[in-house]
């Protein structure tokens, strides 16, 4: 392994083993086996847990680092969940861009820390496939207005441990301040919106 990609994933790793924990969480309730992570940056803990991923970033440290393929396969068998084989492909691209990817091809959609993701991506969502999306920059709020996509969970986290929730998905996403949510408003704002509840992150089902 390189030691620049072992340096990043130990830089991008701060807190051993909290994403994977997050995504075994996922994987634990909803049967997952594709995964599209835009906006990926070097976290690999995806391909811990899942048996395919790809990733999309348009970082240049980010394609050095998928770049590593032998370094990245050790990274997991360091980690990963089983010894199930793991599939990974890094596109170098902004993901707000036409990707060369199928609609409807994945199971599982990423947003965590990485802009409007359902915005550019969930056409490579299939039905019934479900968006994981954190409230960092209003993608959580977009979601929660998009017709295509329905709140069936939320992901609680507390003293390091994850876990995915379905009871009382009505209470959440009602704003603390008396504001109508509009598309154009969230896209515009470009950060979360104050909720009277909140969660770790939040779990859509694609409908349409």
């Amino acid at each position: 392994m390189k030691q620049k990609t072992r340096q990043l994933w130990d830089k991008q790793n701060q807190h051993p083993g909290d994403r994977q924990r997050l995504f075994q969480a996922v994987g634990g309730v909803f049967q997952i086996e594709s995964v599209f992570y835009p906006g990926s940056y070097v976290d690999l803990a995806p391909s811990f847990v899942f048996p395919a991923v790809t990733y999309v970033d348009l970082d240049k440290r980010a394609a050095a680092f998928f770049a590593d393929t032998e370094g990245l396969n050790e990274l997991i068998d360091e980690h990963a969940s089983s010894n199930h084989p793991r599939e990974f492909v890094f596109i170098h691209q902004d993901y707000q861009q036409p990707l060369a990817l199928d609609t409807e091809a994945f199971d599982l959609l990423i947003s965590l820390y990485a802009g409007f993701v359902s915005e550019y991506c969930s056409q490579h969502l299939r039905i019934g496939g479900v968006l994981l999306v954190n409230p960092s920059h209003g993608d959580a709020a977009l979601a929660s207005i998009d017709p295509r996509f329905e709140l069936c969970g939320v992901v609680l986290h507390r003293s390091g441990a994850y876990r995915v929730s379905t009871d009382a998905l009505d209470s959440y996403f009602e704003p603390k301040k008396p504001i109508t949510i509009t598309r154009s408003a969230v896209l515009q704002l470009g950060r979360g919106i104050g909720y009277t509840r909140s969660a770790f992150a939040y779990l859509f089902r694609r409908v349409s």
